[in-house]
């Protein structure tokens, strides 16, 4: 008896804790195509001027990149991603002669994180480095209200200011002023 209410809680567990695994990528799926929806509409507008495409390496990543009126960057690299928990996640990379602002390759890797991190403290956007220690702004957004397409077009519209910050970080990256 004790071995057949055992082996019934047990499969019951299991077959609950598949069901989620599936809803979850189902879930994932449909923001993906709100999410496509969004920058199809909002990439092109005048204020964020971007046209988006879906990666072709992670196919729950939109990539896009922004070069109309850059003062300090060459470009701004734009990665939107639908994560696995329930976010989306938005990271600029920009772009400044040629390449990645890379914190092993700037004159002042300290002074330049520094100013990171007063960045991230005074602006709508954080500041951070990734994996290979390129730098970044980003935007995380949660999904735990519905879906958010207006947070994700003031986000969108906010990205432009990211070529301000550039110049203010040239100082660290290669000693020259802002423009």
């Amino acid at each position: 008896m004790r071995l057949a209410r055992f082996c019934a809680v047990f499969f019951a567990a299991l077959f609950i804790g598949s069901v989620p695994a599936y809803a979850q990528a189902d879930n994932r799926d449909a923001t993906r195509e709100k999410v496509r929806q969004v920058l199809e509409i909002a990439g092109p507008r005048s204020d964020v001027n971007v046209a988006f495409r879906q990666s072709t390496k992670n196919p729950y990543n939109f990539v896009g990149s922004m070069t109309a009126g850059m003062r300090n960057s060459d470009s701004l690299e734009i990665v939107v991603s639908v994560t696995k928990s329930d976010t989306i996640g938005f990271r600029v990379y920009p772009h400044y002669k040629g390449g990645y602002i890379n914190l092993g390759k700037v004159r002042d890797s300290n002074g330049l994180m520094r100013k990171l991190l007063y960045l991230s403290d005074q602006n709508f956007l954080f500041w951070g480095a990734d994996d290979t220690a390129d730098v970044f702004c980003g935007y995380t957004v949660t999904l735990e209200s519905g879906f958010p397409q207006d947070a994700m077009i003031i986000v969108l519209r906010s990205i432009r200011n990211t070529d301000k910050f550039v110049g203010e970080m040239r100082p660290y990256i290669d000693g020259t002023t802002g423009v």
